[in-house]
């Protein structure tokens, strides 16, 4: 037989072992399907279930996903497992922020970027700059959370991805207060969202919808000093996450808009009603510590220049300084 000829006998005995190999696997049928439910299912808990609770939950669900990497897959179920993974590791980022983790919630947030680029991502990769432009409103450097925002922006093509980082956008420019382009970054992003689809399932912490619209322009309107348009937005982000029973489907967003309302109560010369409404956001049960003393702040601030000698204003300050210190020491049930 010539020699040629055996050679090609033997790539192809070694191609046809190679096709075995990629179509073994130790991941049964619907393995993947009831993991991809299960990261919907946290992703949807994440509003209202308790952040440490949630940080558990996610933790578990990760190491099994890491498990079945580890064993036999195909390169396919390795791709998507990858995505589930990124996904898992992208809200565990969101929850150690939420618990004032600063430097576990980056390392998440990095670890869930690297998964989402090795297998071309956009969405994904957008929602983790989204998370730096987060991380960066918060810690007061608001140039960068514009840049944040505007890179995941060239990457998260039209998605709620794209959405959320716009509106992160326009927040970080009301910020540094570039009233203009604050209001082109919120209609942009306006724009974008009425292209996309309905969601099925808004209460998803990466899908956005008109209610966070809503909820985010609350906010860039409070920091835009526009009081009428930030009250009346606040106003609605209350009264569309609050259900008959008085509960909240989205707490942290509710606290927010009452902080909002406080800063409006404020400037207007109503210190009850400003403080009121700051005390309302403190007592919220499931809370964003970090988000919670960061805004927080926002009102203090507000009373302490205006109402200085009242003893209101000093309740909330103490209530303030209070929140700041369980950030501090992560210590969330000193609120309680």
């Amino acid at each position: 037989m010539p020699v040629d000829a055996l050679r090609a006998a033997a790539d192809l005995y070694g191609t046809m072992e190679l096709a075995q190999q990629l179509q073994a696997s130790d991941v049964g049928t619907g393995t993947l399907e009831a993991l991809a439910e299960a990261v919907d299912l946290l992703c949807r808990a994440y509003p209202v279930v308790p952040a440490a609770t949630l940080h558990d939950r996610t933790q578990k669900r990760l190491a099994q996903v890491t498990r079945l990497l580890s064993g036999r897959i195909t390169l396919d179920q390795h791709r998507e497992l990858l995505v589930i993974t990124g996904w898992l590791t992208a809200l565990l980022g969101c929850v150690h922020y939420d618990l004032g983790e600063r430097e576990e919630a980056e390392t998440a947030r990095q670890a869930a970027y690297e998964m989402a680029r090795q297998v071309g991502h956009g969405e994904l990769m957008g929602w983790t700059h989204e998370m730096s432009a987060w991380f960066a409103l918060v810690e007061g450097r608001y140039e960068d959370v514009v840049t944040a925002a505007r890179q995941g922006q060239a990457l998260a093509g039209q998605s709620s991805a794209q959405v959320q980082l716009t509106l992160q956008e326009a927040r970080g420019l009301a910020r540094i207060g570039d009233r203009r382009e604050a209001d082109r970054a919120l209609s942009r992003g306006a724009d974008i969202l009425a292209k996309l689809p309905l969601c099925e399932n808004p209460d998803h912490h990466f899908v956005f919808d008109h209610a966070k619209w809503v909820f985010y322009a609350a906010t860039a309107y409070t920091w835009l000093e526009d009081n009428d348009r930030a009250e009346e937005h606040a106003l609605e982000t209350i009264q569309m996450h609050t259900r008959p029973d008085g509960t909240s489907n989205a707490p942290m967003r509710v606290a927010d808009a009452h902080i909002d309302l406080g800063i409006v109560h404020a400037r207007r010369g109503d210190l009850d009603a400003a403080v009121e409404q700051g005390m309302n956001a403190l007592d919220i049960d499931r809370r964003s510590l970090t988000d919670l003393v960061h805004r927080a702040g926002d009102l203090d601030r507000v009373l302490r220049q205006h109402y200085h000698c009242e003893a209101l204003a000093e309740e909330f300050h103490e209530r303030y300084v209070t929140a700041r210190r369980a950030l501090t020491i992560r210590r969330p049930d000193l609120l309680d």
